[in-house]
């Protein structure tokens, strides 16, 4: 079944950290950057203003039918630039180095390893 989270639920996928901000220390969170980079080359790039929905939006819709706690995480879409969609196809590897960064949350590290 085609279905994306499969993604971004392997094990050890979805690190986070290595501290989360409060509201008031971003000024618009519908207008981040955002970059991926895999061993040192950029993949993707994008910007929060891109989304289908804000970040208000999701964070409603969500509100309807659950319970959200201070500190929940809510994960979304990816910029463009996934490895799926290149010609010729490109998947992360073991030992593949990762680095996130995000505008006024900072950078995030890690590499790859499959079990």
């Amino acid at each position: 079944m085609g279905q994306w989270v499969k993604g971004k639920s392997h094990d050890t996928f979805g690190p986070v950290g290595p501290y989360l901000v409060t509201k008031d220390e971003i000024k618009n969170i519908n207008n981040l950057n955002m970059s991926l980079d895999v061993n040192g080359k950029r993949m993707q790039t994008g910007n929060t203003n891109m989304m289908i929905f804000n970040v208000d939006i999701i964070v409603s819709y969500l509100s309807k039918f659950m319970t959200l706690q201070t500190g929940d995480l809510i994960t979304t879409g990816t910029p463009t630039g996934v490895g799926m969609g290149m010609k010729p196809q490109q998947f992360l590897k073991d030992g593949d180095e990762i680095e996130l960064t995000i505008e006024n949350l900072g950078k995030q590290k890690s590499k790859v390893a499959l079990l």
